[in-house]
C-alpha cells in the first residue's frame, strides 16, 4: 500500500492591528493600492486557459450597524446588514437610518454604529515564484493564507510596516 508523501507546507500568518481601520474609505484605499500598485511583486498567470491579473479581489463583505435609542438614550434595539460592495454598504446604511417603519418597530431613533461595523476583502495573489496565496484584509487584522515561501510573508510584512493604518 502506498504512503502519502508531503509535497509542501502551507502556512497562515495573522497581523492583529493596534487600532481598527478608521473607516470604509481608508479600508478601500488600502485594498485598492494592493490591487493597482502590486506592492508584493505578483505576476500575471494563466490557469485553465483563463488569464488572471497578478492580484485579484475574490471576496468582499461590509456590515453596516445601527442601534436604536429611546427618548432616555437607552438602547432599545439594533440592526445590521451585510453587503458585498462598498456602494451597497453605503446605500444600505443610509436606507437603514431612513427606514421609519424599522425605527417605529424598534421604538427608538436610529444611530449609526460605525465603531462596530466590519469590512473584509480577500485578494488572490500569484507570487513571482508561482505560488498562489491569499491576503485577507479585515478592519482589525490582515491574514495571509496558503503560502509556503517565507519570502512572501517577509514581503507583505515589510509593505504593511509602511502603511500607518496597518500598524
Amino acid at each position: 500500500m502506498a504512503d502519502f508523501v508531503q509535497k509542501n507546507i502551507v502556512k497562515t500568518a495573522v497581523r492583529t492591528l493596534a487600532n481598527p481601520i478608521a473607516d470604509v474609505s481608508t479600508f478601500d484605499t488600502i485594498v485598492q493600492s494592493v490591487i493597482t500598485g502590486n506592492p508584493f511583486g505578483c505576476t500575471a498567470y494563466e490557469s485553465a486557459g483563463v488569464s488572471h491579473a497578478p492580484v485579484e479581489k475574490t471576496k468582499e463583505s461590509y456590515v453596516a450597524k445601527v442601534f436604536y435609542q429611546d427618548s432616555d438614550a437607552k438602547t432599545v434595539g439594533n440592526d445590521s446588514s451585510r453587503f458585498s460592495t462598498i456602494a451597497g454598504f453605503s446605500a444600505g446604511a443610509t436606507a437603514l437610518l431612513a427606514d421609519a417603519a424599522l425605527a417605529t418597530a424598534h421604538g427608538g431613533t436610529p444611530i449609526r454604529d460605525t465603531d462596530n461595523e466590519t469590512y473584509s476583502a480577500t485578494l488572490k495573489c500569484h507570487g513571482a515564484n508561482g505560488e498562489l496565496y491569499f491576503v485577507t484584509f479585515a478592519r482589525d487584522t490582515v491574514t495571509i493564507t496558503s503560502y509556503s515561501d517565507d519570502a512572501i510573508l517577509t514581503t507583505i510584512e515589510t509593505w504593511a510596516d509602511t502603511v500607518p493604518a496597518l500598524a
